[in-house]
């Protein structure tokens, strides 16, 4: 709970605030200044859980730059005998203990930690060395074509180092750079390759191909976990198809053609149909819902009208 947002019930109010129930953590104290405008004893609200300056677990409303288990690019703002501080959105800075510093901070420049909880003294502190917290390859946590949060770190040679998710190593190569990049910026991108020793690549965007082969595999899911029906079809909005989805029309409409022409869906006024025994295979992979097709197809004007993308 500390370190990270929780839905806290408000059991009394006092002069000086609110008091939570903090559960196994005991009564929790919200600050005056952090109250909400409406509030009744009772209510449930999202609070964010630290140590203040006197070692009290205490709430605030305030979201800070970065939680527990995630990474940051975060300016150091004093440096003393006891480590490095760093601005983290908070009243109270965030530690950097000597032993996690490398190289050692100097207060006015930036630097990407890693946040997390202290075992000896069980406060919330950050570190810089982060291959003691991150993974250096993948054992099948990530799909080909997954769209992933990213964290540019470093420029390297070959292209940038980026943080996956809070939680792996990247590599951006050169080639695939879009657009300039500074360090400490945040982004999405996909995983374009997972090599033979485990190391991730990255992209910025995926090209048609490989969109058509994540949509068509997320579709054929979406199917198999909806008692093989989905009640989508090309008269269906684009906000319905988005809110199931997560996809434009247009590329819908392009993948559906993809999966028709396959013979894996069958399509029918009221929705799409899965043709369970064609689509057993193509769904054990990431790619194979659209590899016989060198063209995107669209879907034949006869089945659901005119085949036009929005």
């Amino acid at each position: 709970m500390i370190g990270q947002i929780n839905a806290l019930k408000i059991i009394k109010e006092v002069d000086f605030g609110l008091y939570l129930d903090g559960k196994i953590l005991g009564e929790i104290l919200l600050p005056l200044r952090y109250l909400p405008k409406a509030y009744n004893v009772g209510d449930y609200i999202d609070v964010f859980l630290y140590h203040d300056s006197e070692d009290r677990i205490i709430a605030t409303t305030e979201t800070p730059y970065a939680m527990v288990g995630e990474c940051a690019y975060l300016k150091c703002i004093a440096t003393n005998k006891a480590g490095a501080f760093l601005n983290w959105g908070l009243m109270k800075d965030l530690l950097v203990p000597f032993n996690q510093q490398k190289p050692p901070m100097e207060e006015g420049k930036s630097y990407i930690v890693y946040l997390y909880m202290d075992d000896q003294s069980g406060r919330i502190a950050a570190s810089a060395k982060l291959d003691s917290f991150l993974f250096q390859d993948s054992d099948e946590d990530f799909k080909l074509g997954e769209e992933v949060s990213l964290l540019n770190a470093n420029k390297t040679d070959l292209g940038y180092k980026v943080i996956i998710n809070h939680t792996h190593w990247g590599l951006l190569h050169e080639q695939r750079v879009s657009r300039p990049l500074k360090r400490g910026e945040r982004f999405n991108g996909f995983i374009k390759h997972v090599r033979d020793d485990g190391k991730i690549d990255i992209c910025m965007h995926l090209n048609t191909r490989e969109k058509l082969d994540d949509t068509a595999e997320r579709i054929l899911q979406q199917l198999q976990q909806h008692d093989d029906f989905l009640p989508l079809t090309d008269k269906s909005s684009s906000e319905a198809i988005f809110d199931r989805l997560n996809i434009s029309k247009g590329l819908f409409k392009k993948t559906i053609g993809t999966l028709y022409k396959k013979n894996l869906i069958r399509l029918e006024p009221d929705g799409i149909y899965l043709n369970t025994d064609k689509a057993i295979t193509a769904t054990q992979s990431s790619t194979s819902a659209s590899k016989q097709t060198k063209t995107p197809r669209n879907i034949p004007k006869h089945v659901w009208g005119k085949a036009k993308h929005d």
